[in-house]
């Protein structure tokens, strides 16, 4: 599993990367903060959503923690999308948060 560190996350943002970012942390956990331009999509929901991807799109998968974004990665990875666990999750993050 590839994984990114929230520093490199917010340097790539800084830079004006245009970043395919999901959260998939819960509705409540979202709505107290998260990172400008994420995607949500629920961890429970994410099999049922898929069709809202794309498979030539990098994605970088966040959660709380790095826990459930890596159980998201490994899954979307076994179905052939390229994803990066962003390793410590929002609990790492020292960037902008909405």
């Amino acid at each position: 599993m590839k994984t990114i560190l929230p520093e490199q996350v917010q340097q790539k943002l800084q830079a004006g990367e245009n970043l395919n970012l999901i959260d998939v942390r819960e509705v409540s956990e979202v709505e107290a903060g998260h990172i400008p331009g994420i995607i949500h999509i629920p961890l429970n929901l994410l099999e049922f959503r898929l069709h809202e991807l794309d498979k030539t799109k990098p994605y970088i998968m966040v959660c709380r923690s790095g826990g459930r974004s890596g159980q998201a990665t490994t899954f979307l990875e076994a179905q052939g999308f390229d994803v990066t666990n962003m390793s410590g999750g929002m609990l790492e993050w020292n960037g902008e948060v909405k």
